[in-house]
């Protein structure tokens, strides 16, 4: 194997995002390389994805829906996995490769990514069998590069994180202190690596099993610039700026906001087990609700920042997006980890409104928190 791209992560969201971008830029030229997949679990599903990713022929992406006006309906074929491996099988070939041809890792593990395991422990550092946590897991992977005299690489999570390069890095950077790990090994982790915040936003609704997806049409990759980046690919919906936490804000407090509060009145209501948010978005009184929590309990806090013109364009975007009749986004796969999500997505809604001087009574989102705590 001689990708320069690994990416720990299999989702549909990876395959239909990151993946399909790679796959483009490589047809024009203008990627680093092909991508090296790493399994993380252990399932039967899992293993049929990674068997897929290793067939010969790719793996289909659908886009589907409307843009500028006009119906957009296309299949790409996804080539750019070079080999698919599973860290509980294939541990030690992951650790030659992170330590050899791979100049970018890519993420997306999930809500609960970032949680460490009290399994893991500096005995695992020189082991064939992998750390259970993705952090540990990184930090064995980047002491063996540092070991081999490798150059740094560049990190980009793309886990729906404030901050994630930023994260990622004091976690692994702690959990190396945590094992003794020495000096010189700090210094190339947090110092020379480079960890790039990045915002990723793409609805991806569908699996097309055992590997494929069906995805909007709409795609942004927003990154940090930071000094001594490498790029995994140039692509037109790759954006690299100083300004990162407006994208931010608008898509976890507009889009991100949206489909959390659909998804609390779909856990808290009876309503049908396999509703959309198209169909969430059809019913009267549930779209007149979510319209006013926009209108009344988040935009003026973007209207506080001086953000309200761009906010305001974002959230018709958002409405196109949200009534796409293409796209069958569950609302149970929404609900996921859903008190995670409120914290991370409604909270700091309320808190923004607090520290902008705002007297907003804020009842939907606060009766969200709520039910939350009881």
């Amino acid at each position: 194997m001689t990708s320069p791209i690994l990416q720990f992560g299999t989702s549909r969201f990876l395959q239909a995002h990151v993946d399909l971008f790679v796959q483009q830029a490589l047809e024009s030229g203008q990627a680093l390389g092909r991508i090296t997949v790493v399994q993380t679990t252990g399932s039967a599903q899992s293993a049929q994805r990674v068997a897929a990713f290793n067939a010969p022929g790719g793996y289909p992406v659908r886009i589907r829906g409307r843009q500028d006006g006009a119906v957009v309906e296309q299949e790409h074929r996804v080539t750019a996995i070079e080999a698919a491996l599973q860290a509980d099988h294939d541990w030690p070939a992951i650790r030659a490769l992170a330590a050899g041809p791979v100049r970018v890792i890519v993420s997306n593990t999930g809500d609960r990514g970032y949680e460490l395991s009290a399994q893991d422990g500096p005995a695992l550092l020189g082991a064939d069998t992998p750390p259970r946590s993705f952090p540990a897991k990184l930090l064995v992977l980047l002491h063996r590069r540092y070991l081999q005299g490798a150059a740094p690489v560049t990190l980009y999570p793309c886990e729906l994180v404030a901050n994630n390069g930023s994260v990622l890095r004091d976690l692994v950077c702690q959990l190396a202190r945590d094992w003794g790990l020495d000096d010189g090994f700090l210094a190339y982790l947090g110092g020379a690596c480079v960890w790039i915040n990045s915002l990723v936003d793409r609805i991806v609704s569908e699996p097309i099993e055992p590997a494929g997806a069906v995805a909007e049409p709409y795609a942004i990759w927003v990154i940090e610039a930071q000094p001594n980046m490498v790029l995994p690919c140039t692509h037109p919906q790759i954006v690299v700026t100083d300004q990162l936490e407006p994208y931010e804000r608008r898509k976890l407090f507009l889009l991100n906001l949206g489909h959390t509060f659909l998804a609390e009145q779909w856990l808290r209501t009876s309503r049908a087990v396999d509703e959309t948010v198209l169909q969430a978005m059809a019913d009267p009184e549930l779209r007149a609700q979510l319209e006013a929590l926009w209108e009344e309990e988040v935009l003026p806090v973007f209207d506080a920042l001086g953000e309200a013109g761009i906010a305001r364009a974002y959230l018709a975007q958002v409405r196109d997006r949200f009534t796409n009749p293409f796209l069958a986004h569950r609302l149970a796969d929404i609900a996921q980890n859903h008190e995670q999500k409120k914290q991370r997505r409604l909270l700091p809604v309320v808190a923004l409104a607090t520290e902008q001087g705002l007297s907003l009574a804020q009842p939907r989102l606060r009766a969200a928190l709520l039910r939350e705590a009881a």
